[in-house]
C-alpha cells in the first residue's frame, strides 16, 4: 500500500514534468495571457462568486503556475499562491514577473500551507478546479484552510464535481467509485493538455471526495455556508464527444441528460 511519501512524491515528479509543458503549450494560452494586460483566466460564474476583491488579500493553495492566481492579481487582489511543484512555482514567478504583476509564490504541501505563509492569514482563501483529487484526507485540508482564512474572510472553492470523476474515459459508464479511503492509481503518459506529451513520471495517486465529505469537513472546520451552486460544463475534454465553446467550456452533447460537472461554494470563518 502507498505511503505519504509515497504519493507525494509520485504526485510532485507528475506536476513538475508537466508545468513546463502547460505553461509553453496552448491549452492554457499563457503567451496570450501575458500578452493582453486585461486577460483573465477566470470563469464568470467565480467572478460573480467571489465578488470585488481590489484591495483584500488573497491566498491560493494548489496554485499550479498561477494564471488564476495572477488573474485575481489583475482584479485588485494582492496574491500569493502556493504549489507541490517547484516547477511550477517557478513558472508561476516568471509569469509574474513577465505581467508587471506583484505576486508571491512558494513551494509546499498544501497540509502545510499555514506554515508555509509563516502563519500569516488572509481575506480570501481561493483554490479548486483539479484539487481536492491530490489529497487523501478533507478533513485535514478543511482544517488548514481555515488556518489560512482571516475571521470574518471566506474560502471560495470552485471544483471537478465527484460525478465527473466517477465516470469511465471514453463513456459516461460508471468506472471509478464514489466512495473509497484507498487512493486509485494511474499510469498515463501525456497530460489533459496535451494528450501527445512525451512524459516519463507518469503515476499518480489521486482520491475522489463526495460532496457530503468535503461539506462536512468545512463545517466542522469552523465555516458557514454561504453558497453552493453546481454546473453543467467541465474545462477540458475530459470525453471525447464533449463540444467546446469559447476558449475552455465543455458541454454534454445536446440531447444527452444533464450531468453536474463542476460546483462551486464559499463558506466564511
Amino acid at each position: 500500500m502507498a505511503t505519504e511519501h509515497d504519493w507525494y512524491a509520485a504526485n510532485r515528479e507528475f506536476w513538475d514534468e508537466r508545468a513546463p509543458l502547460h505553461a509553453a503549450g496552448e491549452f492554457y494560452g499563457l503567451a496570450d495571457f501575458l500578452a493582453d494586460p486585461d486577460a483573465i483566466t477566470l470563469r464568470p460564474f467565480e467572478i460573480t462568486e467571489v465578488g470585488d476583491v481590489a484591495g483584500r488579500t488573497l491566498v491560493h493553495p494548489q496554485c499550479h503556475f498561477g494564471m488564476d492566481t495572477l488573474s485575481w492579481a489583475r482584479r485588485g487582489a494582492e496574491v500569493a499562491g502556493i504549489d507541490i511543484s517547484p516547477a511550477a512555482v517557478a513558472a508561476a514567478e516568471d509569469a509574474a514577473d513577465e505581467a508587471g504583476l506583484d505576486a508571491t509564490f512558494q513551494v509546499g504541501n498544501v497540509y502545510d500551507a499555514v506554515e508555509v505563509v509563516g502563519g500569516r492569514t488572509f481575506d480570501i482563501v481561493y483554490t479548486g478546479l483539479g484539487a481536492l483529487n491530490w489529497l487523501p484526507d478533507i478533513g485535514r485540508w478543511a482544517r488548514v484552510m481555515a488556518g489560512l482564512t482571516a475571521p470574518g474572510g471566506f474560502l471560495y472553492l470552485a471544483e471537478f464535481h465527484p460525478v465527473h470523476s466517477i465516470l469511465g474515459d471514453e463513456d459516461l459508464t460508471v468506472t471509478y467509485p464514489y466512495f473509497h479511503t484507498d487512493p486509485l492509481e494511474f499510469e498515463e503518459a501525456g497530460s489533459y493538455a496535451d494528450e501527445q506529451a512525451a512524459t516519463t513520471a507518469n503515476k499518480t495517486y489521486e482520491w475522489t471526495h463526495g460532496i457530503a465529505e468535503v461539506l462536512t469537513g468545512l463545517l466542522d472546520a469552523g465555516f458557514a455556508l454561504e453558497l453552493f451552486h453546481e454546473h453543467d460544463y467541465t474545462l477540458f475534454p475530459r470525453w471525447p464527444f464533449l463540444v467546446k465553446e469559447g476558449r475552455d467550456t465543455y458541454r454534454l452533447p445536446e440531447g444527452t441528460p444533464s450531468l453536474p460537472l463542476m460546483y462551486s461554494l464559499r463558506a466564511r470563518r
